[in-house]
């Protein structure tokens, strides 16, 4: 297998041209209790968008999209709409469910080429809002504060804007200039960028404080995977998938050489988990030219926690699964992984492996943490929020929300989360401000 490969990091999905969206949209039955909007974690009004674009206005369609999305070409290509609105669509008992998802894809898309919505600017007097973090909790959060009046300013630590959207999500599933497209929206409305400023290193929570931010949002997800603590785990060769995903996205964007990506072509490729991180690195494994690669899983086929099209076009591509497999020892030479050794249910087994991805999760960085007093965090290192004002932490004025508050998740549940802490920041600044005067 060469790195011809690579050209198939081409979006896979095609999405829907304007007379097969309009035709699409007209079989909505436009129901008087959508299970489709109980079904979006952000409860889109997913009829009224459909129904003006089954007659043609589009413009009228991305305006009811942008009363609750702030990334809506992004949730049309990564939301699990399988789980959710498409899944509770009634035409599904038919096997003939509405595609909201490509839909909702098709409309901004469409917006995005043509310049159809342009917002009105509210004049940002409201207060001032640091956000840290760009990933999909950060941008909602700004995009909302935004659109309130208030003056936003995103800190990311990256020398580009995007976090997990831009260097987590394959190419093939989410184009890179899909993101950029989504967050130049989102400075349009008024919101300030500042790159490559790590907060914790290059300035702390205190300093934005004295600096008159009246509120700071904590949106820095999980940076760090957790390790499987198993013999030979720090071998050359065992990698964690969140950074092969990231170096592979660096690579495609000329930022790194091809020797820097941690695998090379005809490679024996092992993935340690079944979430859809893991689907993502196997996947995108095969697009850089590994001969094999095989998932190893410790529980059954119906138990992995990847959406299913994910696993289905994961096997479609090649990808191997061995279940009910644990793995017990990386086996190296002169410091370099050449085998791993596994339990079975046939019982162990020794498989020649050059690159073993792990994929069984993250936590939290703890560097803001480290660098703020005031903000506890619990036994498993995510940050503690409230009920009222939702979002605020141990601290006054400094709110959380994302990963880095519980379990990752999909990006639209923490668009929910982040839409739930926009309004707890807005009343407290509020309150704030009444308290000043």
């Amino acid at each position: 297998m060469s790195e011809s490969k690579e050209l198939r990091f081409d979006e896979i999905s095609e999405g829907f041209t304007a007379r097969e969206a309009i035709d699409e949209a007209k079989r909505c039955l436009n129901c008087k209790n959508p299970l489709c909007v109980k079904g979006c974690p952000i409860e889109h009004n997913i009829p009224g968008f459909i129904q003006q674009l089954s007659m043609g206005n589009i413009g009228n369609a991305m305006q009811i999209i942008n009363e609750k999305s702030n990334l809506p070409a992004i949730c049309g290509r990564v939301c699990p709409h399988e789980k959710q609105c498409e899944g509770h669509c009634i035409l599904n008992k038919k096997d003939a469910k509405i595609r909201v998802g490509k839909l909702e894809r098709f409309i901004a898309d469409f917006d995005s080429d043509m310049a159809l919505i342009r917002e009105n600017i509210a004049p940002k007097v409201r207060g001032k809002v640091a956000i840290i973090g760009s990933g999909p909790a950060g941008l909602t959060v700004a995009g909302d504060l935004a659109r309130q009046g208030f003056n936003v300013v995103i800190y990311e630590g990256e020398k580009e804007l995007g976090g997990v959207l831009l260097y987590g999500i394959p190419k093939y599933r989410l184009p890179k200039d899909v993101v950029r497209r989504e967050i130049r929206k989102i400075e349009s409305l008024g919101v300030t960028f500042i790159t490559n400023c790590m907060v914790g290193r290059d300035i702390t929570i205190d300093e934005m404080f004295d600096r008159g931010f009246d509120a700071v949002f904590v949106g820095t997800g999980t940076a760090l995977p957790k390790k499987l603590e198993v013999p030979g785990c720090d071998l050359r060769g065992v990698v964690q998938s969140s950074y092969f995903l990231r170096t592979v996205s660096l690579y495609q964007d000329g930022s790194l050489g091809r020797q820097e990506v941690p695998l090379k072509v005809n490679d024996n490729v092992c993935i340690i988990g079944a979430g859809n991180v893991a689907m993502d690195a196997a996947r995108t494994a095969l697009r850089m030219g590994a001969q094999n690669v095989t998932v190893v899983y410790h529980r059954t086929e119906s138990e992995i926690p990847a959406l299913r099209t994910e696993y289905e076009e994961a096997v479609e591509e090649g990808v191997q699964f061995m279940w009910n497999t644990s793995t017990l020892e990386f086996i190296g030479k002169r410091g370099k992984l050449k085998e791993i050794k596994l339990s079975t249910p046939e019982g162990e087994q020794t498989l020649p492996m050059d690159v073993a991805l792990i994929a069984i999760g993250s936590r939290p960085a703890n560097r803001i943490v480290s660098t703020t007093t005031g903000i506890e965090i619990n036994d498993a290192g995510y940050v503690v929020i409230k009920e009222k004002p939702y979002g605020m932490t141990t601290r006054k004025g400094i709110f959380a929300g994302g990963d880095v508050v519980h379990t990752p998740q999909t990006v639209v549940l923490a668009m929910r989360e982040a839409k739930n802490v926009a309004k707890g920041i807005a009343q407290f600044v509020d309150a704030k401000k009444l308290l000043e005067e």
